[in-house]
């Protein structure tokens, strides 16, 4: 049996364009830097119901998410193409997990499944259905613990590549900083092992390509999409995206695709100054 294997390069470069997070069709489904840093925003509060106490393959999450009017909110304008974004990350981000919870009366429930024992941080990503044009999603936070071994792992250091899981290479040029409180870019050239560019990427909830950064103390996140619109081919398998940073530090950035049928995740660790 044939294994393909895709080799992803990020290009890091500062830009003087907009510092919208995504497409013009889904810059306003992106999370805003620095989000997720607290269990209330916007008039809403992420509320725990039930939580992982142990590791383990498909533990069972559920949770509210409790309105303005202090009543359960269980309606949300779709949001690259989901009404609800879940993720889980151990503190040491060692552990990454993106999942779509479905409304069950009033608790939103999912299953996550966790490697190992430690401490760790749910974010839920959503759109009210109040928000008026260009909405801006809202992103809630609270920690959690499975009781056993807490020792956090070394954070990877700053590498200009990576390699995922599944065998595709990511490899970044053009540096691993990008400047705070300014807007940049990252570009994304995805080629096969004899250096062809990829140009079938496959959508991935409505994006061929999505981003989630947390910066690796605060635990904040950025949720980012491409420049590139679905349904347009990619020239030379090149993804684009305009971000903004206004956390300094390092942050662990996680990137989602979907190549011949299968999703990838590939990490990468780089630095906001």
């Amino acid at each position: 049996m044939a294994i393909l294997v895709v080799t992803a390069i990020i290009v890091f470069q500062q830009d003087a364009l907009p510092a919208h997070q995504g497409h013009p069709a889904a810059a306003a489904a992106s999370a805003a830097a620095g989000a997720g840093r607290s269990d209330s925003s916007e008039g809403y509060r992420l509320v725990p119901v039930e939580v992982p106490d142990r590791h383990g393959e498909d533990l069972p999450v559920a949770f509210r998410i409790i309105g303005p009017d202090q009543r359960p909110a269980t309606g949300f304008q779709l949001n690259m193409t989901k009404q609800l974004h879940f993720f889980v990350v151990r503190d040491d981000l060692s552990v990454y997990r993106h999942v779509h919870p479905e409304p069950d009366g009033d608790t939103w429930r999912t299953a996550v499944s966790l490697p190992g024992d430690g401490h760790f941080r749910m974010y839920a990503e959503f759109i009210p259905p109040s928000t008026a044009r260009h909405p801006e999603p809202v992103v809630l936070g609270v920690p959690f613990e499975v009781p056993g071994d807490a020792t956090k792992a070394a954070l990877p250091s700053p590498s200009t590549e990576t390699t995922t899981d599944s065998g595709y290479r990511v490899v970044v040029q053009g540096g691993l900083t990008l400047p705070r409180g300014a807007p940049a870019k990252i570009r994304l050239a995805v080629s096969e092992p004899g250096g062809a560019p990829v140009e079938s990427l496959e959508p991935h909830l409505g994006a061929y390509g999505h981003i989630t950064a947390f910066h690796t103390e605060q635990l904040s996140t950025t949720h980012l999409h491409p420049v590139e619109m679905v349904g347009i081919p990619v020239l030379r398998g090149t993804l684009t995206f305009d971000v903004w940073f206004g956390e300094a530090g390092d942050h662990r950035l996680f990137l989602e695709f979907r190549h011949g049928g299968q999703l990838h995740t590939a990490a990468l660790t780089f630095t906001v100054a």
